[in-house]
């Protein structure tokens, strides 16, 4: 009776798995198979899955229309500083609240996740104020600064979860064999802490590149707007979209972030497997 209980839940966690899968999967699929339909199929009263007919001439239009090219290295570049950022000042400051735990460390983790309900709207405005006294609004570097401080508490919270996950053992029995603070950090925990460092960072990065709000009320100039920006551009002035281009569009933005996670998916899984043998 036992085993067949545990059958039975091991089959339904499969069956939820394959069903998230599919509920993720499906949209995903549906963008590559338009991306490559010529007009006709797209006007269709009965879509197929696969095309009949694949084109590029989707891509061709979608780079004719807009300047993709630039709006993605301006997302790029926002990504990457922002993500870089948020993980150098995250690290320090998570280290502090998992190694001290006091009342002001528990209060600083429960704003951090608190802060995380705050709805962009809520903030936009004061946030555009203060942007446009520091006149950085229009700014790439006030877009940068604005993308740090939003993923800044979660990766915080991240990173002070991984922290708390390497065995303090370790930090004092290397202080027993004469390692300093520094080189303590440097050589035994830092290796340790490489993994969540690396999902923080893709997280920081993933969260600017796909962000929208901020981007579309912050920027004006268009050689300045990111690739989720441009994008609404796909849409004409009576709200119809131009279909086919836009998911050949969109198929080109979403690539970025499934190659960087499928290439740095794996070095975090070893990282972490190997930070388990040393501990």
């Amino acid at each position: 009776m036992t085993a067949l209980r545990r059958t039975a839940t091991r089959t339904g966690q499969y069956a939820a798995l394959l069903g998230y899968l599919a509920f993720l999967a499906l949209p995903f699929l549906w963008l590559v198979s338009t991306a490559f339909k010529p007009p006709r199929e797209l006007a269709a009263a009965h879509p197929t899955w696969i095309p009949e007919a694949p084109t590029l001439e989707n891509f061709r239009q979608a780079f004719d229309q807009q300047p993709l090219l630039a709006a993605a290295g301006n997302s790029l570049l926002a990504a990457a500083v922002s993500a870089l950022l948020a993980v150098v000042l995250a690290t320090p400051m998570a280290y502090v609240l998992a190694r001290h735990r006091t009342r002001l460390a528990r209060a600083a983790t429960g704003w951090v996740v608190v802060s995380q309900a705050f709805p962009l709207v809520l903030v936009i405005i004061p946030l555009f104020l203060i942007l446009k006294g520091l006149h950085l609004v229009d700014s790439r570097i006030g877009l940068i600064l604005v993308y740090v401080v939003w993923a800044l508490p979660f990766a915080l919270w991240m990173l002070t979860g991984y922290v708390r996950a390497v065995p303090r053992e370790l930090e004092e029995a290397a202080a027993v064999d004469g390692a300093g603070r520094l080189r303590t950090l440097r050589s035994v925990t830092g290796p340790l802490l490489a993994p969540g460092i690396v999902a923080t960072a893709l997280f920081a990065f993933l969260t600017a590149w796909n962000e929208f709000f901020f981007a579309l009320v912050l920027l004006k100039s268009p050689e300045k707007q990111t690739l989720p920006v441009v994008l609404t551009h796909f849409l004409g002035t009576e709200g119809v979209a131009d279909l086919g281009p836009l998911a050949a569009a969109a198929l080109l933005a979403t690539l970025p972030g499934l190659l960087l996670f499928a290439v740095i998916q794996r070095r975090i899984t070893g990282g972490m497997l190997a930070g388990a043998v040393k501990s």
